[in-house]
């Protein structure tokens, strides 16, 4: 079964908050890392690390959440059946601001304030607020 990997990080944060867990572990892979650093930078979790756990040989990230998160809003936007492309003049701000959307560019993932800053459009990932 294949599933979107970008959507399992959201899925498990979400579910993460709703239990008021501290942490939770998904399998690691480059883009989730680099989704959750951003989220990290815009304070959105605490922290993220790369673990290998003793009886796996598959590294993991480790993700600590902020105290108090209840309300975060996670929501996939280009799913694997339907791509959504937007330029750079359709990048729209989130919540006047407070929220952020995650665009994969030809320069890497970044939010849509600096796809826009740097005048790049790409595939619109997800919104978080």
């Amino acid at each position: 079964m294949h599933t979107d990997p970008i959507s399992d990080l959201l899925t498990r944060i979400r579910n993460a908050t709703h239990g008021r867990h501290h942490t939770t572990t998904v399998p690691y892979s480059k883009i989730k890392e680099n989704i959750a650093n951003i989220m990290v930078k815009r304070g959105f979790i605490e922290k993220i690390e790369v673990i290998t756990p003793a009886d796996e040989k598959f590294p993991e990230l480790k993700i600590t959440l902020k105290e108090g998160l209840k309300d975060i809003s996670l929501k996939k936007i280009s799913k694997p059946g339907q791509r959504i492309y937007i330029n750079k003049g359709e990048i729209k701000q989130v919540k006047h601001g407070l929220g952020i959307v995650i665009i994969s560019t030809s320069k890497g993932l970044m939010t849509g304030e600096e796809a826009r800053k740097l005048n790049v459009g790409g595939e619109l990932l997800c919104e978080i607020s």
